[in-house]
């Protein structure tokens, strides 16, 4: 024989507001708890959803003296399905606004955009002025070569390489002399090495 079936929170919900709606009296929650496994609400659990339908302000609570009463009446749940109404009359009503302006803002922009003879012109224009830019740019990159500074920044460029590889050439010989001294019983074996790198004895520094 299967197990009985559990309710849900949805149904228990109903369960305990169906016991405020019957009595409509005022109730602990200790009283509640006793109640609810009645109607099939194990007590434990009486706390959570009576919590849950005060947050939906299906019941109300108050505290008189040092106790915490509940109570619902059946015009609660009617109050609370009003104010959820016409919060969703509101939101639609936002939502209807909000779509209007989106409407007016594309229409908006849709305007000057139109197919006409004069806005084909005007792209024809535009394309072929983007074009003349970019040939007048080619052209100008083909005269750096006469540019001052274009002079200037190529003679500084060739002196920064001339000192650079008469640097490289010292070291070169640098290095040379202390293969020379270090190991002078390998001086074939240096030499075919030297050959190797492509230093020959005409390597010398730029004038």
């Amino acid at each position: 024989m299967s197990k009985k079936r559990g309710l849900s929170l949805e149904e228990k919900r109903e369960q305990m507001l169906q016991i405020f709606y019957e009595s409509q009296g005022f109730f602990l929650l200790k009283e509640l708890e006793k109640m609810g496994p009645k109607k099939g609400v194990i007590s434990q659990s009486v706390k959570d959803v009576i919590q849950s339908l005060v947050d939906d302000d299906l019941v109300l609570k108050d505290k008189i003296g040092t106790s915490v009463y509940f109570w619902s009446l059946p015009s609660c749940a009617g109050n609370q399905l009003r104010n959820t109404y016409k919060k969703l009359e509101s939101d639609l009503t936002s939502s209807k606004k909000r779509y209007a302006e989106l409407a007016e803002q594309r229409d908006s922009l849709k305007r000057g955009r139109e197919e006409s003879d004069e806005r084909e012109a005007a792209l024809e224009e535009l394309k072929a002025t983007e074009l003349e830019h970019k040939r007048l740019k080619d052209e100008l990159a083909s005269y750096a070569d006469n540019d001052p500074a274009a002079l200037e920044a190529m003679k500084l460029a060739i002196e920064v390489a001339h000192s650079a590889a008469n640097r490289w050439t010292d070291n070169i010989f640098t290095l040379q002399q202390w293969c020379s001294t270090t190991f002078p019983q390998a001086k074939e074996q240096l030499e075919h090495l030297y050959k190797e790198a492509g230093i020959t004895e005409d390597l010398d520094y730029l004038p």
